[in-house]
């Protein structure tokens, strides 16, 4: 499992690539940030650099500037994706996933009478969004239609899903979920930028070996509950479960420094706007990840009451 976000597997954000930002060496006159296998590191990988693959990457009057004590301009950033190209990208991306979340809740009633066409809609849903998101992370660029069509399907289901474990089990357990994955989105976000939190090679193959034990243990646990019924090996129910609910919201919050780290170095390296898109899609796909297990975890704390 190359990432968390299968996103991050194609072209700027790769792990094939050496996995952006580890094995950090300043450049001269910019941040200090990794050149070993990232494609916007160098001159030889990084294909904005050159002018055959960035026609702005040369200032043909920079050395004229430098012979005349005038400052070097600075070198033109047309075409490169910003900062505020990641937050409108994302809050479409998110803003759709929210609005059709919002009409499956209003309009998939979850009573007894209903309560079973219903979820069977959220959960062809999400089966439709997940295809989506895989035929999305093979393809080397991002496409803008598949990505929101992805949030509006995921948004189906999350709405079902949180309809009935709000109406059913726990009253209000969508709101604190909700409020739950912005509080661990702003306090990452916080460690990140006061760099208490360090992404480096170290960092990610923990995370990644704990998530790769984390996905193999929840599908032995479905696997034992399909054939054997119940609970299957109780990793989602009682104690034990609450204690996978912790860990699953801890490793959402590490995926969202690694998501972090990554769009950073994309904005470093002069990335094309095009590729806000699949940091969009990134995050989006961490969010859902967080705002789920903290919805599990509610329920699981809840129905043990």
């Amino acid at each position: 499992m190359r990432s968390r976000n299968p996103v991050f597997s194609r072209r700027g954000f790769s792990r094939d690539n050496g996995y952006a930002g580890f094995n950090a060496a300043p450049q001269a006159g910019g941040p200090a940030v990794a050149t070993q296998g990232n494609p916007y590191a160098g001159a030889q990988g990084n294909p904005y650099a050159q002018p055959a693959g960035n026609p702005y990457a040369q200032n043909p009057y920079a050395q004229q500037d430098l012979q005349y004590g005038a400052p070097p301009q600075a070198p033109a950033t047309a075409g490169r994706m910003t900062m505020d190209d990641v937050i409108i990208r994302t809050a479409s991306t998110l803003g759709v996933l929210v609005v059709t979340a919002a009409l499956a809740w209003a309009l998939l009633p979850v009573d007894d009478a209903n309560i079973g066409r219903s979820y069977g809609i959220g959960i062809g849903a999400a089966l439709v969004g997940m295809v989506l998101a895989l035929v999305q992370s093979f393809k080397r660029k991002p496409t803008p239609a598949l990505i929101l069509s992805y949030a509006a399907f995921e948004g189906v289901f999350l709405g079902v899903v949180s309809s009935v474990v709000d109406n059913r089990i726990a009253d209000g357990a969508a709101m604190q979920a909700v409020i739950g994955t912005m509080a661990v989105f702003a306090a990452v976000l916080v460690a990140y930028k006061a760099g208490w939190i360090r992404v480096n090679r170290r960092f990610y193959g923990f995370v990644m070996a704990a998530a790769l034990g984390f996905v193999l243990l929840m599908m032995v646990n479905l696997l034992f509950a399909v054939f054997g019924g119940g609970d299957g090996l109780g990793f989602r129910s009682g104690a034990l479960g609450v204690v996978f609910g912790v860990i699953g919201v801890i490793l959402g919050a590490c995926f969202l420094a690694l998501d972090f780290k990554q769009v950073e170095d994309g904005l470093a390296y002069g990335a094309p706007r095009e590729e806000s898109w699949f940091a969009a899609f990134g995050l989006t796909l961490t969010l859902v990840w967080i705002y789920l297990e903290f919805l599990r975890l509610i329920a699981i704390l809840n129905s043990n009451d």
